[in-house]
């Protein structure tokens, strides 16, 4: 199965952003910040209309329990529909949302889950997102190179945003 794996790790004071995707695709690295924010702030960001319209697009509404409705919206126009599947307060988040690769009314959804466990006085974040196996071979190497490069940038929002905290 082919899946996009990211890791924000509070690690001796600065928040370090990396990037493992599955299945041979390289890894990037990079230093933000200094704060090394902890469980509540990670998952406030993460769980929140505030929190998410703060680094993850430009506005956000969000219904936080199990099939509950959530919508990402960015200032350029861009809108994604999200449906919430799991929460484990205050260490595991899960949605699915649409691919813009595929047509609206195409009910495939890719899955994205967060783990969040303490690290130090930090907390690491783990980023997963899955589902791409599921697209014609055009469409899924589109959609895994957009959303590899799509999570690069925000995270780094997110740690940027973190780091604001």
């Amino acid at each position: 199965m082919r899946k996009i794996s990211w890791l924000l790790a509070a690690v001796g004071g600065a928040a370090l952003v990396s990037a493992a995707a599955a299945q041979g695709m390289a890894a990037t690295q990079g230093a933000a910040g200094s704060a090394a924010p902890g469980p509540a702030t990670v998952w406030a960001a993460l769980t929140t209309a505030e929190g998410l319209g703060a680094w993850f697009g430009d506005e956000a509404t969000i219904d936080l329990r199990p099939g509950g409705a959530g919508q990402l919206r960015w200032a350029r126009g861009f809108t994604v529909e999200m449906r919430v599947k799991r929460v484990e307060e205050p260490t595991v988040f899960g949605f699915t949302w649409q691919l813009h690769e595929l047509p609206e009314d195409d009910p495939r959804r890719n899955y994205v889950e967060f783990t969040l466990e303490p690290a130090g006085a930090g907390t690491r974040l783990t980023v997963v997102e899955t589902g791409f196996a599921q697209l014609p071979e055009d469409a899924y190497r589109t959609a895994y190179d957009s959303h590899t490069q799509g999570w690069a940038s925000e995270l780094g929002e997110l740690a940027d945003y973190l780091d604001a905290a």
